[in-house]
C-alpha cells in the first residue's frame, strides 16, 4: 500500500480524556441544564419534547436527544461567494483565518491615534483586506460610530456586500436582526432555499456564561437555523470566573454551552451547518482583565477544538490576536502562538488577525502583518509528500558533485511550493540592505502595505437597482430623524506613490518630542 501524506497535528487531550469531558458535559445538560430566554426558541424546543427542570424552569438535554442532534449537524459545509461560486469548505482537515471582531475602535493606520471607528474606516479596512492572500474570507470587524446603534450590524454587512464579493463572518447585535441581514443577502440569490444551499456568511452566536443563551442569542439561532444560515456557537468561558480554572473541568463547561447550541440549532432544522467554536478567556486574578491570548486560554481553545473534532463537527476559535496596545514584539508573539496553535489543533474557521487590546481594538497594519504570521502558520501545517527512499541519496551525490543544491532540478521544481516567501512586511533583508532601504520599522513597513492595497483596490461593479435595494433594507430600521452616511467612493491613488515612511517617521519623530 502505498504511503500516505503526513500532517502535523498537536495532541492536547487523549480519547479517553475526551470520553470523560463528554461524559460530564452530558450530565450538565441532563441534570442541570440550559436556562433558554428567547420564548420563541423556548416554546420551538418545547415542541419538540425538550423535558424542563420544573423547579428551575431549565431545559434538560437527555443523552438520547444529544445523539440525534450530533448525528444530525454537518460534518462540514461549504461557503459561497457573493456572484455564487464555492469559496471555502470548512471541514476537518483545513483551516481557514478571517479577521477577529466586533471591536469598537480602531488604531488609526495614518496617525497612530486610537479612536471609536468610522465608516470610511471600515470600507478602507474591506477593500485593503480582500486580496489577502491568507484570510480565507473576511469578517464585520468591527462597529462603524457614525452610524445608529439599531443599523450597525446591517451597515457592516452592507458596506461589505458593495467592497468584496469573499464570504464574511458576521451577526446580529439585537433579536431582531438576522431577518434584515438574510434578505440583504438573498438579493444575491435565487431564493430563500438557493441561499441556504449556498450560504454566504457564518453568523456569531453567543452563549452567556453559566449556562445561559440570552434573548438576543436565541432568536438568532432559531431565525439563522430557519434561513440555513451557518452559525458558530461561541461560548465566552472565563477561566476562574464563571468557569473553572482546571483544564478538564473547564472544558467539559465550555462542551456542555457548545452542545447545546447545537442541539437547538438541529431541532429547529435537522441538518443546520454548526461550528463548534468558543472566544475562552483566563480571568486575570490581579489586574481583573480577562486575555483571550493567555496561554492558558489557548490551552482551552485546543482542547475544546479536540472535543468538537472528536464529535466530527467543524470546529471556531479566537486565535492569532493579540492583547497588546500597538504592533509591536507582544502583538506578534501572541498572534503567531494562535495561529501556529490553530493549524496544529486543526480549527476549521478562525477568528482574530487584525485585533489588539481584548478585541476592543482593530488595527489594519496590524492585520498586513497577521496575514503573512497565518501564512507561515499554513505552510507549516501542509500535508507533506511519503518519502522517495531514492531521492535524498541522489541529491546527497549531486551535493558532493556540484558542492550545492541550487541549480538543482529537484530545487527548480519544488522551491517555489516548499519555500515560504514573505513580502516585505517581514524584514528579511541584510543589514546593509535594510540601511540603504530606509531602516524602515515593522510599523511602517505594514503602513506601506496597507497602501499598497488601497492603490490596487478596483471597485466592485454592483447593479445600482440592487446597490439601492441593500440601503434600503438596512434603512427600514432606522428610527424616525435618523440617517446613515454616505459611503466613501473609490478614488484611484495619487500620484507620486505611497508615503508610509513619511507617515511612520511623522509619528515616531512626535512621540519622541
Amino acid at each position: 500500500m502505498p504511503a500516505s501524506p503526513s500532517l502535523p497535528y498537536l495532541t492536547v487531550l487523549e480519547p479517553p480524556t475526551i470520553e470523560r469531558i463528554l461524559l460530564q458535559a452530558g450530565r450538565i445538560l441532563a441534570e442541570v441544564g440550559v436556562e433558554v430566554r428567547g420564548e420563541a426558541l423556548r416554546r420551538r424546543l418545547l415542541d419538540a419534547g425538550v423535558p424542563t427542570d420544573r423547579a428551575t424552569g431549565r431545559l434538560l438535554f437527555p443523552p438520547p436527544l444529544l445523539r440525534q442532534a450530533l448525528a444530525a449537524a454537518p460534518a462540514s459545509f461549504t461557503l459561497y461567494d457573493r456572484a455564487g461560486r464555492a469559496h471555502a469548505e470548512l471541514g476537518p482537515n483545513r483551516t481557514h483565518f478571517a479577521p477577529g471582531s466586533a471591536a469598537l475602535n480602531v488604531l488609526d493606520w495614518r496617525t497612530g491615534e486610537h479612536r471609536r471607528a468610522t465608516t470610511l474606516d471600515y470600507v478602507e479596512y474591506v477593500r485593503a483586506a480582500d486580496t489577502l492572500p491568507h484570510l480565507s474570507y473576511l469578517a464585520t470587524a468591527f462597529v462603524a460610530d457614525d452610524v445608529p446603534p439599531g443599523i450597525a450590524d446591517a451597515w457592516r454587512l452592507y458596506l461589505h456586500l458593495l467592497n468584496s464579493t469573499k464570504p464574511v463572518v458576521s451577526g446580529a447585535f439585537t433579536e431582531h436582526g438576522v431577518p434584515r441581514m438574510a434578505e440583504m443577502m438573498l438579493l444575491f440569490r435565487r431564493d430563500r432555499a438557493d441561499l441556504a444551499a449556498r450560504p454566504m456568511s457564518i453568523f456569531t452566536v453567543t452563549a452567556t456564561g453559566h449556562f445561559r443563551y440570552g434573548e438576543d442569542s436565541c432568536q438568532n439561532l432559531l431565525d439563522c437555523a430557519e434561513w440555513g444560515i451557518p452559525v458558530e456557537i461561541v461560548p465566552v468561558t472565563l477561566m476562574g470566573l464563571i468557569a473553572p480554572v482546571t483544564l478538564v473541568e473547564a472544558t467539559a463547561f465550555h462542551t456542555a454551552d457548545v452542545l447545546a447550541g447545537v442541539a437547538m440549532a438541529q431541532l429547529v432544522r435537522p441538518g443546520a451547518p454548526v461550528l463548534f467554536g468558543g472566544a475562552p478567556a483566563a480571568f486575570h486574578m490581579r489586574t481583573t482583565v480577562s486575555p483571550m491570548a493567555a496561554v492558558e486560554a489557548m490551552h482551552l481553545t485546543a482542547a475544546y477544538v479536540a472535543v468538537g473534532r472528536h464529535l466530527g463537527l467543524p470546529t471556531q476559535a479566537y486565535l492569532a490576536l493579540s492583547e497588546s496596545k500597538a504592533l509591536d514584539a507582544q502583538a506578534g508573539a501572541e498572534t503567531f502562538a494562535g495561529a501556529l496553535l490553530a493549524v496544529l489543533a486543526g480549527v476549521s474557521s478562525v477568528s482574530g488577525p487584525g485585533m489588539l487590546d481584548y478585541v476592543n481594538c482593530f488595527s489594519l497594519p496590524k492585520l498586513m502583518l497577521d496575514d503573512e504570521l497565518c501564512g507561515q502558520a499554513l505552510h507549516l501545517a501542509r500535508a507533506q509528500p511519503p518519502a522517495d527512499d531514492e531521492t535524498a541519496v541522489a541529491l546527497a551525490r549531486e551535493l558532493l558533485a556540484e558542492g550545492n543544491l541550487l541549480t538543482a532540478k529537484h530545487t527548480l521544481r519544488h522551491w517555489p511550493t516548499h519555500l515560504y516567501l514573505p513580502s516585505a512586511v517581514v524584514d528579511r533583508t541584510t543589514w546593509d540592505q535594510y540601511r540603504r532601504e530606509g531602516a524602515r520599522s515593522l510599523l511602517e513597513r505594514a503602513v506601506a502595505e496597507v497602501e499598497a492595497r488601497l492603490a490596487a483596490y478596483r471597485p466592485l461593479e454592483t447593479d445600482p437597482a440592487l446597490a439601492a435595494e441593500l440601503r434600503r433594507l438596512v434603512e427600514t430600521g432606522l428610527e424616525p430623524g435618523q440617517s446613515l452616511p454616505a459611503v466613501p467612493s473609490w478614488r484611484p491613488p495619487a500620484e507620486g506613490g505611497p508615503s508610509s515612511v513619511r507617515h511612520g517617521r511623522r509619528a515616531s519623530q512626535r512621540r519622541e518630542a
